[in-house]
């Protein structure tokens, strides 16, 4: 089993506000998959120490930190500023994000957008984020750019143009952000408990802000807050990449070391919380298919020595699929359909608590057992084997943080801006290995405390839930002040190679030392398109299944084989491909090899394995649909097509999901796994070990004379306009679809690559016409999505209801525009750069190169196809992409989909 997303990740996510969440709090994010049997000794934790790190203080106190690191042709420059919206007053709450936005409309020598375009321009991408503690603005370009990456971030931090005008449009884009965040369950939930467990502090009100605070914002207001904040002693800058040292410190000295402070700063006032006055809940009743509960207790900051024995037990209640409330709640009593517990810390406090998802009508049931275990924990009965397996998925949590050089970036970034360098996490790793049964009995007495817990739920209206019974139980369950109810060889680099196995399988292998650790990927033809019309939704099913135990491995065992080996596993099913992938330790390789090799052949597909998959499977529908994009793309395959297998549901309907039977599963199974398969293996791996296995599995799985399925060619609909509804939400959702070729197609796919390219992004036409200009919405971009035979490029925006007209108009100008007029060659090269920029980006995870290769190959494409596609994007003059405009934008033709209010 695999959570690629749930509650937990998503509320440490609204800790950040920026279009792409990275930075320091996920620096202690738990590493949490799956698993089977018992595990032997866990081999002693890497050393995470990072060597080559050069920091230095400038005269007037800017930190420079610099990690040259050669992996990738990259470098990420970015600087955090120590002032977020904790540091705001209550008139001022949502500024630190306000400004945040502003950067991007002129900054230093860059008007509008300029930041934009010149980081684009040349290949790169750019960001910002506002916590509660700092504010980060970073950018991360081909390496030749690292000079012009670091102006543009030191322009954004010192020197914003904040022009009132721009000012009044980019307020109505952040209102409308915030409006999206209401819209999203786990956003309003977070935002609900914060304000009760930290009511009258700065961490009370949200990093976002209140409308009546952003409208009153001025472009005066904004620089008296920039003032005694935005100071060289209170910021470090941090370059990592393909860089020399010597020459990024020489040149922040140069242009950044003459600035001059203007005051003393004032250290971070303490948080002091009310007296608690008891526990307290809050219902918020609304238009959600699923309760969705946040149970909160205070806990310390990030400095806390207690923190590693809050990670550990948090990981133990609720850190993955292995821990007591999972096994309890959404295994064996079926109560929920997720359940997390975390803790996480900022830099004047903390939370530490339970977050879960489920039916109405589960919640009685499930609150007043989750109380009652709550109350019970008892230390004593926590396992050898729990203690090595949480110590094992917090380590590797903290690992990999280094593994893309943005990541690797945050991670130094945090450390020398408020941990005092590296020492801290080597302390940190030495107080986790000591944390014991009788410390954690210490903690949980102390930060379990029901006086002070903080209870918010969503629920559906209707739904008989309200605040004093929730209240009536807790003090019933858990009285305040009650205590707990009892006392091997590794690849050293080399050329990627492709090796042909029986059976018209394929082995690719892709040696990177840099990590002790691999990705596996698999790929199969196939997936829906070897399903039935009444059997959508069969083929994700399967994909959960097979990560639910073997035939000698039950359910539990497989999470714990995982679990002690902090390796993940999961797989899925698309609409003419079925995959699985693997990432684990490369010390555990030879045991993860013969758990893929179960898996594969010999999966259990059990009764009561299925009955809880298809009850997954039927809460992921609702929850989807509580999301305006997640019933949007749900139904869009029926929207846009009319063949099988591109019009199914990928999760089905829920009343032939709620059929399927295991006989079923195996059918689809046996007809899927005997398809000839793409085996790609990236990172450290024995490469003979490797090749025995994928050698065995061709023999075992594929038949001879076995012939792969045919990637079907999509029937379109008619043009139409469709209209989705749901209700009590604030925004429209746009969706403007073209026709498109397929990926089989490659000459005209590079054409619509460079088009999408040139559309998108902050710098990209759309953006800048449509949000930077028109201030529709926040969200303003294009994609491509390709099938084998057919695909389509779509532009999408979020907006208000009154200016839904507006924004269509403005999506068919932009169509019409670029089928008549060539775009400009400044237009073009950055579009290039983009493709370029992100094509390494987005590869820098062992996984994504895995993938990558799998995908391509059993798609019938080279290995490196998409970096041909960026390569033959290059060559391509304007011309060339206005006749692939002129081809594609064809606005009588056009697919309109809305999901309105």
């Amino acid at each position: 089993m695999h959570r690629s997303f749930s509650p937990v990740f998503a509320l440490l996510s609204a800790l950040l506000l920026a279009c792409s969440a990275t930075g320091a709090l996920a620096a202690r994010t738990l590493h949490t998959k799956s698993a089977p049997k018992a595990a032997p000794a866990i081999a002693a934790a890497q050393n995470t120490h990072i060597d080559g790190v050069r920091f230095v203080r400038l005269k007037n106190g800017l930190g420079v930190l610099v990690k040259e690191d050669g992996r990738f042709p990259l470098a990420h420059v970015r600087m955090l500023v120590h002032a977020g919206s904790a540091y705001e007053t209550p008139a001022q709450a949502g500024i630190s994000h306000q400004l945040e936005h502003m950067v991007f409309k002129g900054a230093g020598d860059m008007g509008p957008g300029e930041a934009a375009r010149r980081v684009e321009a040349a290949g790169g991408s750019l960001n910002a984020a506002t916590s509660f503690d700092y504010t980060v603005y970073y950018v991360e370009v081909p390496d030749a750019s690292w000079r012009m990456a670091m102006q543009v971030v030191a322009d954004m931090t010192f020197k914003p143009a904040l022009v009132p005008a721009e000012l009044e449009s980019e307020k109505e884009v952040v209102l409308a952000e915030l409006k999206r965040g209401e819209d999203t369950p786990s956003d309003l939930l977070f935002q609900t408990v914060q304000a009760m467990l930290w009511k009258g502090t700065s961490y009370g009100w949200p990093i976002i802000g209140y409308r009546d605070t952003v409208r009153s914002f001025t472009s005066q207001s904004i620089r008296d807050y920039i003032a005694p904040l935005y100071q060289p002693q209170n910021m470090v800058l941090c370059v990592v990449g393909k860089v020399k040292a010597d020459e990024v410190i020489a040149w922040a000295e140069e242009r950044l070391g003459g600035m001059a402070n203007t005051a003393p700063l004032s250290p971070p006032t303490t948080l002091a919380l009310a007296p608690s006055s008891g526990p307290q809940a809050k219902v918020l009743p609304g238009a959600w298919n699923k309760v969705h509960l946040a149970l909160a207790f205070p806990a310390p900051d990030f400095r806390s020595a207690k923190m590693p024995g809050l990670d550990m037990l948090a990981q133990i209640l609720g850190g993955d699929e292995t821990s007591r409330l999972y096994r309890k709640f959404k295994y064996q009593l079926r109560l929920v359909d997720s359940i997390d517990a975390t803790s996480f810390n900022l830099e004047r406090g903390g939370v530490i608590g339970v977050w879960a998802v489920l039916d109405a009508d589960k919640l009685p049931a499930f609150w007043d057992a989750l109380v009652s275990e709550l109350a019970a924990f008892d230390a004593s009965s926590v396992t050898d084997e729990e203690l090595a397996r949480a110590r094992a998925n917090i380590e590797a949590g903290l690992f990999l943080s280094r593994e893309t050089i943005g990541g690797l970036a945050g991670k130094l970034l945090h450390q020398y801006a408020f941990d005092g360098g590296q020492q801290a996490e080597a302390n940190y790793l030495t107080q986790l290995a000591a944390t014991n049964r009788a410390q954690l009995a210490a903690l949980h007495r102390e930060f379990f405390r029901p006086a002070e817990a903080r209870l918010a739920v969503l629920a559906p209206k209707g739904a008989p839930v309200t605040e004093a019974a929730l209240l009536k139980t807790l003090n019933t369950r858990w009285p305040a002040g009650a205590a707990a109810a009892t006392a091997k060889a590794k690849a050293q680099g080399g050329a990627v190679r492709q090796v042909s196995l029986p059976g018209g399988a394929t082995l690719v292998l892709q040696p990177d030392p840099t990590l002790p650790y691999a990705a596996l990927s698999m790929a199969w033809p196939g997936g829906d398109g070897l399903l039935h019309a009444d059997e959508q939704g069969l083929g994700a099913l399967t994909a959960s299944l097979l990560g639910r135990g073997t035939k000698s491995l039950s359910a539990t065992r497989f999470e714990d084989f995982l679990s002690d080996r902090a390796a993940a596993l999961s797989a899925s099913s698309g609409s003419e491909t079925f995959s699985l992938s693997a990432k684990y330790p490369s010390r555990f390789e030879a045991d993860m090899l013969g758990l893929l090799r179960e898996v594969l052949t010999a999966p259990a597909l059990a009764g009561t394995e299925l009955a809880r998959a298809r009850e997954d499977q039927l809460n992921a529908i609702k929850r989807g649909e509580d999301q305006p994009l997640g019933l949007l793309f749900r139904k869009l395959p029926g929207i846009l097509f009319t063949s099988a297998p591109h019009a199914y549901l990928r999760l089905g309907d829920p009343q032939q999901v709620a059929r399927f039977t295991r006989a079923q599963a195996a059918a689809f199974w046996k007809r899927q796994s005997a398809q000839p398969f793409v085996l790609s293996v990236c990172g450290q791996f024995d490469e003979a070990q490797v090749t025995r296995f994928a050698q065995e599995l061709a023999r075992i799985l594929i038949p001879d004379g076995a012939a792969a399925a045919k990637a079907r060619v999509p029937a379109w609909k008619p043009t139409h306009r469709t209209v989705l509804h749901l209700p009590e939400r604030n925004q429209s959702h746009l969706l403007v679809v073209f026709k498109a070729p397929g990926r089989a197609d490659q000459d005209t796919t590079a054409r619509l690559s460079l088009l999408r390219a040139a559309l998108a992004g902050q710098s990209g036409l759309l953006f800048r016409d449509m949000r930077d200009k028109q201030g529709l919405g926040y969200t303003v971009t294009a994609f491509l999505s390709q099938y084998r035979e057919a695909g389509f490029l779509a532009f999408y925006i979020g907006t208000d209801p009154d200016k839904l007209g507006q924004a269509v108009e403005g999506f068919r100008k932009a169509a019409a525009d670029l089928a008549a007029t060539p775009l400009p060659e400044a237009e073009l090269s950055r579009a290039r750069n983009i493709l370029s920029g992100d094509y390494y980006q987005e590869r820098q995870a062992l996984l994504a190169r895995s993938r990558e290769a799998a995908g391509a190959i059993v798609q019938g494409f080279d290995r490196d196809a998409e970096l041909k596609l960026v390569e033959a994007a290059q060559k391509l003059g304007a011309e060339d992409v206005r006749k692939a405009a002129a081809e594609v934008l064809k606005w009588d033709e056009a697919i309109l989909v809305e999901v309105a209010p």
